[in-house]
């Protein structure tokens, strides 16, 4: 059992206690301004001014809420009561890795390095990736712009003093936390705004693939768009079925090497039910309906469909935090 003190984050701002500098600045202002004061207060009303002032600070408020709120949070506040962590060492077989994480349930592992005596990379079910950790006292918005800015969807949490591995962040917890504990904060007025006015998401050059493709068709624009999951279409372009990298990883699991020639839609049939289906979305939909609805399923990414289902986009938890977290900040990690 891995146990831990949680990190107290504080913060605090200074203030200036120069009231007499203020009160001689305050007059020389009202002194040189004093004509053209005037003329503003005689053709703008103090009641408009004073609404359009405070209707602006709410505005800025309700963008930064977020913000605040990862800020204001650690990593280790998002690390789950209890969860599954698997530890490979890097002599072990890759084909022996693949298998022991089917086996558990789990789609990556941090490798641990018994030479050098400290953890090297993270061992994904399709690839291997430069290690890029953090530490449970860091802000959950210095763990978003890590996860993000690096196009990674692993993140260990990785104990400073004991090199200990705690947890495992992903995009998909960091939002389950957001949704689960952002009700003890006012709820920004901007969530009711609709996905198209917002244009949260990718609209243009969506990947999908043709449900008459093949599979391999379907490796290959995974390698060539870097993309995680493709819609699965008709010709009309309606959207059928979702497959994701982790789809063919079962395909793998099962052994089923030399049926990559098979239909998109003969994969999709044939597939196991405990995988990620197709969720959509509309454009008339709020932020939201949209943020609950990912949350609740547990899923990535949205398809954002027409009234026929035809595709129209993706959005996805990148897409999310990047927008309720990193823009507020000024911060665009995505490119």
């Amino acid at each position: 059992m891995l146990t831990g003190t949680r990190a107290q984050m504080t913060s605090g701002r200074g203030q200036l206690n120069r009231a007499e500098d203020r009160k001689a600045q305050s007059i020389n202002l009202l002194l040189y301004h004093r004509t053209a004061v005037m003329d503003h207060l005689t053709q703008h009303p103090v009641q408009d001014r004073g609404r359009a002032m405070r209707e602006t600070a709410a505005q800025d408020l309700d963008a930064r809420v977020y913000m605040k709120f990862m800020r204001s949070h650690c990593c280790y506040d998002a690390i789950p009561t209890s969860s599954k962590l698997v530890i490979f060492d890097t002599t072990l077989q890759v084909k022996k890795a693949f298998f022991a994480l089917v086996a558990n349930g789990v789609r990556a592992a941090p490798l641990w390095d018994s030479k050098l005596q400290c953890f090297v990379e993270v061992y994904l079910q399709y690839s291997f990736n430069t290690l890029v950790s953090i530490t449970p006292e860091s802000s959950l918005f210095d763990a978003i712009y890590s996860l993000l800015k690096n196009k990674i969807h692993r993140l260990p949490v990785i104990d400073p003093e004991s090199g200990n591995v705690l947890h495992i962040l992903t995009h998909k917890r960091i939002l389950k936390f957001l949704h689960i504990f952002g009700s003890m904060i006012p709820k920004p007025r901007f969530l009711q705004k609709r996905i198209e006015e917002l244009e949260i998401g990718t609209f243009k050059e969506i990947a999908t693939v043709l449900e008459t493709a093949t599979v391999y068709d379907a490796l290959t624009m995974f390698v060539e768009r870097r993309v995680s999951a493709l819609p699965v279409v008709t010709k009309e372009g309606k959207v059928i079925a979702l497959y994701s990298r982790f789809d063919v990883i079962n395909l793998a699991a099962q052994k089923n090497y030399n049926h990559l020639n098979m239909t998109m839609q003969e994969a999709v049939q044939g597939r196991a039910c405990c995988v990620e289906g197709v969720l959509k979305c509309y454009p008339y939909e709020t932020l939201e309906t949209i943020i609950d609805r990912i949350a609740k399923a547990e899923v990535h990414r949205l398809v954002l469909v027409d009234k026929d289902n035809v595709v129209k986009g993706i959005v996805s938890l990148s897409d999310l935090l990047q927008a309720l977290v990193l823009t507020p900040a000024g911060i665009d990690a995505l490119f």
